[in-house]
């Protein structure tokens, strides 16, 4: 039941003989892997480390295992969820299904908005990248990042528009390409293959928790960058040949992956990089993996991190584009948003017009946002959304038991992975607070506004009749 083909049915575009098409279902378990992990490695060339600034090294690692647990639990959720609701729009069309219009309308907010500011801040990096290499060729003053941040949302944005196959098979190789680098830098540093040169005792010796456990609290926020984003294998979920193996093999995959990078990058930076420099959001590190790779010495390594770190930003910008127009893409089609948005390319097969709207409002971010702030948003945005699937899931096994329909993927010891989730969802919402409140307010009321609208508005547009598409018997109690 999990693999039956619902797209033929619901899609909004034509063909050229006036046929309905659809996504394509062309991809397999390393793409869906290729997707989670491509839009979250990223995370550990730049971004985690301002929760070393937020409480030192050691609560930067804290956070960075706590963080791992959060996403665990997000991972065996979607797991479940997703393999069975095989729908583009991910939790979107899961609040859809499960809870109802409201949730579905602000979570398919939450989605949009965590990916654009992820790709802004990907596009960021880019553009710091393209300005160390003018420094080290002694033409620094003569570059402007500008351009090529626009270059590289432009060009993944054409790539989108021409296929999810090609685009993620793009995906795969140059996540492939970074996470390796990740692994070779460990083993060339740590002694493993030649001569180490961390330090971590001299290195943390008075600095252990410079703010006590009120640190390692805060560091929780950017503890999120590590992983942000694997949650966006279920955009994939119409476009997998078989959902109910490619998407929990491929999200669960996933997760271990950035487990293992994220506690080696930690490793690798916390004892080569002094923390002050880690954790410094304005003269300090930007990316602490390509500036440890500096400071080997090997000339070899700082091409690899390099490159690495420039695959890392350009593999999340990518996936960041394909599930942020998924969304988008959905949403349009159940006339949450305009119904123009659910248009699907004839030839190409592509979500080409949210694909096309979401480039100017990247752009804006990217190019006149600081990093910090974008990371901010994006995080927010991302745990918001977070906080929801708890209850999704509580209500997708009370309405439907596992006996009564069919499950790709069964997660196990239910509730406990909810209620872990929640937990620490709620911890994370206070880390923010601390460092962020004035932009937790903010997004939180812009979210209640849109709220109204949608509620007093836009839902006399939606279309009722295709809500439930799922071949599902009747939930129990109804």
């Amino acid at each position: 039941m999990a693999d039956v083909d619902i797209t033929s049915q619901t899609m909004d575009g034509m063909g050229p003989h006036g046929t309905r098409v659809g996504l394509l279902r062309v991809l397999g378990p390393a793409h869906v892997w290729a997707l989670g992990v491509g839009i979250v490695l990223v995370g550990e060339y730049m971004g985690w480390n301002f929760a070393v600034g937020k409480g030192g090294a050691y609560a930067a690692l804290i956070a960075c295992w706590f963080a791992g647990l959060l996403y665990t639990c997000v991972a065996m959720i979607d797991s479940e969820v997703t393999s069975t609701v095989a729908s583009a729009g991910g939790q979107y069309t899961q609040a859809k299904h499960i809870i109802g219009p409201l949730m579905a309308f602000n979570v398919g907010l939450y989605l949009v908005f965590a990916y654009t500011m992820l790709e802004a801040a990907n596009a960021i990096t880019a553009g710091y990248l393209f300005s160390v290499v003018a420094s080290m060729t002694g033409h620094a003053a003569e570059l402007d990042q500008r351009p090529f941040i626009i270059l590289v949302i432009m060009f993944l944005a054409w790539l989108n528009y021409r296929g999810v196959l090609a685009t993620l098979t793009f995906n795969l190789v140059i996540t492939a390409i970074a996470f390796g680098a990740i692994i070779i830098l460990f083993l060339s540093t740590s002694g493993i293959l030649g001569g180490g040169i961390m330090d971590h005792a001299a290195l943390f010796e008075g600095h252990e928790l410079p703010y006590g456990w009120i640190g390692v609290l805060a560091a929780m926020h950017f503890g999120l960058w590590y992983y942000l984003g694997i949650e966006g294998t279920t955009q994939a979920a119409e476009e997998v040949r078989s959902p109910a193996r490619a998407l929990p093999f491929g999200t669960l995959a996933g997760i271990m992956t950035l487990l293992i990078a994220a506690t080696l990058t930690w490793y690798v930076c916390s004892g080569i990089l002094p923390w002050e420099y880690l954790g410094d959001g304005v003269d300090g590190a930007v990316a602490p993996l390509f500036d440890a790779a500096r400071l080997s010495g090997s000339t070899g390594l700082v091409w690899l991190l390099g490159f690495g770190t420039l695959f890392a930003t350009l593999a999340s910008a990518n996936g960041c584009i394909n599930d942020a127009s998924r969304a988008c893409f959905a949403m349009g089609r159940d006339k949450y948003l305009p119904g123009w948005f659910g248009a699907v390319h004839p030839r190409h097969r592509t979500p080409y017009r949210a694909i096309i709207f979401l480039v100017p409002i990247a752009l804006i971010f990217a190019l006149g946002a600081p990093l910090d702030q974008v990371i901010t948003f994006s995080i927010l945005s991302g745990l918001l959304g977070y906080t929801f699937m708890p209850l999704n899931i509580i209500l997708f096994r009370r309405k439907w038991p596992l006996e009564t329909i069919k499950r790709g993927y069964e997660h196990p010891f239910h509730p406990i992975p909810a209620i872990t989730l929640l937990t620490l969802c709620g911890i994370t919402f206070f880390a923010v607070f601390l460092g962020y409140g004035t932009q937790l307010v903010a997004m939180i009321g812009f979210y209640i506004v849109v709220s109204l609208w949608f509620h007093f508005w836009r839902y006399r547009f939606v279309n009722r009749g295709a809500q439930f598409t799922m071949p599902w018997p009747k939930p129990r109690g109804y």
